[in-house]
């Protein structure tokens, strides 16, 4: 069985504005708290059944964070295009608290520089190349009006807020240490640093002592593993793992 669930300001679930890229006030918590609503529904609804937690991008730290504060309510987690550092964190916040506060419900200028620092690699311009080496896919992404909209101010500086606390080593210290872990990502995923921000994630779950982790990174493939030209070999390693550990 499987469920997904839009997150507060993308898809179908707008708040107050209406707008996409608006997520509300304390945006962060009620995201994990969200989860951990969808959580107690799947256990309410399917007794017994292990539950398994994948995250990707936004997703794959809101998936960090509920493993600190719900990890036991979990049997896995797999990551997907996550990472495990806050590059200039002081500088970074204080940029977007003071834009939050200027301009709460304008679109960040910050979100969209990262978002075209990611793909300059790739094409040398602002474009969403760095997603997948699938043309098709891209495509369909920059067609897509639910897709590619920017994050307002208020949401950025909570969302980095979000990342500061939940790699706070006593908050990352509180994963239960037999919860396993699965990170995959694409080697050239400008999100995870190349994957040097993952290995400081697998370094540190290591000396938190976790005891399961595991990781795979695919040579070549960038942000969007599950939308890559290598998809079928991605969803295969997942599901062999779930499968392992759904035992």
């Amino acid at each position: 069985l499987v469920y997904g669930d839009d997150h507060r300001g993308h898809g179908n679930t707008r708040v107050r504005s209406g707008e996409l890229g608006d997520a509300g006030p304390d945006a962060w918590n009620k995201f994990v708290s969200d989860e951990k609503a969808l959580n107690d529904y799947i256990a309410a609804h399917h007794t017994g059944l292990k539950v398994f937690m994948l995250g990707h991008s936004m997703g794959s730290f809101i998936a960090q964070d509920y493993a600190a504060r719900h990890g036991n309510t979990l049997s896995g987690v797999v990551l997907s295009g996550s990472n495990g550092v806050l590059v200039n964190a002081d500088q970074t916040m204080t940029a977007v608290r003071d834009l939050a506060k200027a301009n709460p419900m304008g679109p960040s200028p910050v979100l969209v520089s990262v978002f075209e620092s990611f793909n300059k690699p790739f094409t040398g311009k602002p474009g969403f190349e760095w997603l997948t080496r699938d043309p098709v896919e891209v495509k369909k992404y920059q067609d897509d009006p639910a897709c590619g909209f920017a994050f307002n101010n208020e949401l950025v500086a909570d969302f980095l807020a979000g990342l500061r606390d939940l790699w706070n080593p006593a908050n990352e210290a509180r994963i239960p240490k037999n919860l396993p872990f699965y990170v995959v990502s694409g080697d050239k995923d400008p999100v995870g640093g190349n994957t040097v921000g993952l290995q400081v994630l697998l370094a540190n779950y290591k000396r938190y002592g976790i005891a399961d982790v595991s990781h795979k990174f695919y040579p070549g493939a960038r942000h969007e593993i599950l939308n890559e030209i290598n998809r079928e070999e991605v969803e295969a390693d997942i599901i062999g793992w779930l499968n392992a550990k759904r035992v």
